[in-house]
């Protein structure tokens, strides 16, 4: 009898560890929303005599290609409920406008993700997106990072990126600095201390110029989850791209909890970058950027992230138009650039 029990007992725990490991090694199984509440971009729009649109196409095939997930797309934000949810591993989201998500569906979402139950990918445009939200979490522009804040470099502008964590598996498959051409946005609502900038704007590189440092691509921990962003998606050639595309894959594998990466904040690193793109905003010939960087990397963490604040600062009072008062930016722009020169070169 005490053989027997062993025995089931054996048969019973062999039974449910194959039948775990079996469930990991399935396919993820993915929502796909590319809703578009106000200006549609070319990757989510569906031809007039019926079919999908080029992403929605897209995202089916890196499923299949990756075998990493299985891909329902939809266009309507109302499919998202808390009982569809249930039968969901990742959710991505590549959107624009108010999208009409109930308070019952967002505070759902944000609990399964908190709960480790859901993975959240966006893409592109998915920081031009919000609405109405006063319920339990947090609203959608806060949860995802950042919100809209224009985007000067618009589609084909030539752009260099810095991959700031090449063995991150959602970034792993890019250089560590290459050249690109997308729309790539700036966002107001950007607070550093809640994210992992994986990817950003070098200036040294990109001839359309900015003093302080736009991310392109960060991700975020989320109690047991994970969060995933990428600006990268808005060309309809970038979602040719076998990178872009194995990166939606690996966004979809990490946020579903499929590969490991860490998602700590980087507040020191990103107010590095920070200070290189004050300097490489107006670049003085002599001036040497990478001695004062690393006097910089000396100073205290209570300084340089106050002073990476200030230079962040700069975004909203930069002059966009020629016809814009250029006093308010200049003053803040001169003023702390001369503070990070003067602890930049001294000794």
């Amino acid at each position: 009898m005490h053989r027997l029990i062993v025995f089931l007992v054996a048969a019973t725990t062999f039974l449910t560890l194959s039948t775990a490991a079996i469930a990991a090694g399935e396919p993820l199984r993915v929502l796909y929303l590319d809703q578009s509440v106000g200006w549609r971009h070319e990757p989510v729009v569906r031809p007039r005599k019926g079919g999908l649109a080029l992403s929605e196409i897209a995202m089916i095939a890196i499923g299949q290609e990756s075998r990493a997930f299985v891909a329902e797309v939809t266009q309507d934000g109302r499919e998202i409920t808390p009982q569809r949810l249930a039968s969901v591993d990742v959710l991505v989201f590549y959107t624009t406008g108010a999208l009409p998500i109930s308070a019952e569906a967002w505070s759902a979402v944000q609990t399964r993700v908190a709960a480790g139950k859901l993975g959240f990918v966006g893409l592109h445009s998915a920081t031009d997106t919000n609405w109405t939200y006063d319920g339990p979490g947090e609203p959608y522009d806060r949860f995802i990072g950042g919100q809209f804040a224009g985007h000067p470099w618009t589609q084909g502008t030539p752009i260099r990126i810095e991959t700031l964590d090449p063995d991150f598996p959602a970034v792993s498959m890019w250089p560590v600095g290459f050249d690109y051409a997308e729309e790539i946005y700036q966002y107001s609502g950007f607070d550093p201390a809640r994210v992992r900038v994986l990817q950003t704007l070098d200036f040294t590189g990109t001839p359309l110029k900015r003093p302080y440092a736009v991310p392109v691509t960060w991700a975020r921990q989320i109690g047991k989850g994970r969060l995933f962003f990428t600006n990268l998606g808005h060309t309809p050639s970038t979602w040719d791209d076998p990178r872009f595309r194995r990166q939606v894959a690996e966004a979809i594998r990490w946020t579903g909890r499929r590969s490991s990466g860490s998602a700590k904040p980087d507040v020191s690193r990103q107010a590095t970058w920070q200070f290189k793109a004050l300097l490489a905003y107006e670049p003085v010939a002599g001036r040497d950027d990478a001695a004062i960087l690393a006097r910089l990397e000396r100073a205290s963490p209570a300084w340089r992230e106050a002073t990476a604040a200030r230079i962040a600062n700069l975004r909203p009072i930069y002059p966009t138009k020629p016809e814009n008062d250029r006093v308010p930016f200049d003053t803040a722009y001169r003023a702390v650039l001369a503070e990070v020169l003067i602890r930049g070169q001294s000794r």
